[in-house]
């Protein structure tokens, strides 16, 4: 039973790779569940037409450290999307840290990746698959199913010794045509509406002392959205840096199952989105992003702000 903070307590619903030609068998079953693919599938797919790879690799406070992390070595074939210039939108007074970015440039970015209609699209980072999970909800949004993090990131296709290069790859031509789905967010106005309603639940994705308002070392405002729940991102993952299965991924989620609708935010709109990632590995298509956040909802002096007493 969800009480303000979530606590963490095989084989889920899996999603085959559709309209590039690949086999829909049992060795595709095995490496995938909603938007996660394993290391291994992307090592032996890796030549194979119509995948593209996007190494999100980036580091908060340290804006230039991913791309150069991206340049000295990636995955062979892997293009870059940048969090603050491809995945976000510049900051204004509202609309949080990280705006959702102009749909027609990132379509033209996607389009020189090569990503069409037809394409299998991996994101990796090394920051516990926040950052692609950011990529792989925007695909989602834009209306390309076919899009998938891959599980470890960086860090486990090196441990597993994996190729990588630092050869840029060069850009396409393929056209990328959004059919964006407005349904999967929530505006700042629909969550003030929406703050209480039954049915309604609303899951903060930030660590617990930034939630229960103890400290705040990024926002000017400490505390949380009036009634939201507790979900450390981070809670999504083993100690291994991969996604927890779709089992545990019930099982930490489990006092949601009467929500009606989940609304999920963090600090800026980034890490919510591995919470919906595996949110969607559990089961739950109930869920909306509030992109702008925490960052977004204070920048509103008239929007009331709940903080958590410590008990004793």
């Amino acid at each position: 039973m969800l009480t303000g903070i979530l606590s963490i307590p095989g084989q889920g619903h899996n999603r085959l790779l559709e309209g590039v030609g690949y086999n829909t068998n049992k060795d595709v079953t095995l490496h995938m569940t909603k938007g996660l693919i394993s290391v291994d599938w992307v090592r032996e797919h890796l030549e194979d037409e119509g995948l593209v790879l996007v190494d999100c690799r980036f580091m908060l406070g340290q804006p230039v450290s991913g791309r150069a992390a991206y340049e000295q070595e990636h995955l062979p074939g892997a293009y870059y999307a940048d969090l603050e210039e491809d995945l976000s939108a510049r900051k204004s007074e509202h609309g949080g840290r990280h705006p959702l970015p102009d749909l027609s440039q990132l379509s033209e970015k996607l389009g020189q990746m090569g990503v069409g209609q037809t394409s299998t699209v991996v994101a990796y980072d090394e920051q516990g698959g926040a950052m692609a999970s950011r990529f792989w909800w925007l695909l989602q949004y834009m209306g390309h199913e076919n899009v998938h993090v891959m599980d470890g990131g960086w860090p486990l296709w090196k441990a597993k010794g994996y190729p990588a290069t630092a050869d840029m790859p060069a850009p396409k031509t393929a056209t990328f045509v959004p059919r964006v789905r407005r349904k999967m967010l929530a505006s700042m106005e629909e969550v003030r509406a929406k703050a209480g309603q039954p049915g309604v639940v609303l899951l903060d994705s930030r660590e617990a002392n930034r939630y229960k308002g103890i400290e705040e070392p990024i926002d000017p405002v400490a505390g949380h959205i009036p009634g939201a729940q507790n979900a450390f991102w981070k809670d999504s993952l083993t100690d291994a840096g991969t996604f927890r299965s779709p089992e545990e991924q019930r099982e930490r989620f489990a006092g949601l199952q009467e929500a009606k609708e989940i609304i999920v935010y963090c600090g800026s709109g980034v890490t919510a989105c591995p919470n919906i990632l595996a949110l969607r590995s559990a089961g739950y298509d109930n869920v909306k992003l509030y992109a702008g956040s925490w960052s977004d909802w204070v920048s509103y002096k008239e929007n009331p702000v709940e903080l958590t007493k410590e008990e004793g």
